[in-house]
């Protein structure tokens, strides 16, 4: 008896097994990771994206001192600006982060850009699928810090320029 159920078992499963979906292939793109690219001995071009998930795609950026940067800001995600808006803020050398994204809260109207001194350069406030283009040029070489400044964005979203 035990014999005439196994080759009934064997059958069954092999009917089922040629009912399974067809699996679908799937291929992948390498990326460099780093997307810098220099135009011309004029001009670096840097694209860094940001997402829903509260995070720049590069915490590590540079460029030649003395040269333009055009810096491309874009928001992957689809999240509004209002729950989850990301800026590009780059800060001037020895500035605290804490400090200056302590005082960004205070500038809501402003797109949380406080009015002082202690940044070169910033993007405007972009929501999910919007972009904004800025051009700067930094003379001095160094390391300088840049951050997300949108409410308790800072601690995750921020990297380092190196100007060389």
């Amino acid at each position: 008896m035990k014999i005439k159920t196994i080759p009934l078992f064997l059958m069954l499963f092999l009917i089922s097994c040629k009912n399974e979906p067809a699996k679908e292939r799937f291929s992948y793109e390498r990326v460099q990771e780093n997307e810098n690219k220099t135009v011309n001995n004029e001009q670096t071009v840097i694209v860094l994206n940001s997402n829903d998930l509260m995070l720049f795609d590069k915490t590590s950026l540079s460029a030649k001192a003395g040269k333009n940067i055009r810096l491309v800001l874009n928001h992957t995600g689809k999240i509004g600006k209002e729950f989850m808006g990301h800026n590009f803020v780059l800060l001037k050398k020895d500035v605290d982060v804490d400090d200056f994204a302590m005082l960004a809260l205070d500038f809501k109207e402003n797109e949380y850009i406080p009015e002082n001194n202690d940044f070169i350069v910033h993007t405007k406030m972009l929501g999910g699928g919007e972009s904004d283009t800025i051009n700067f040029t930094i003379e001095e070489p160094g390391s300088y810090i840049y951050v997300c400044t949108f409410p308790g964005h800072y601690q995750i979203m921020q990297g380092i320029l190196t100007i060389e």
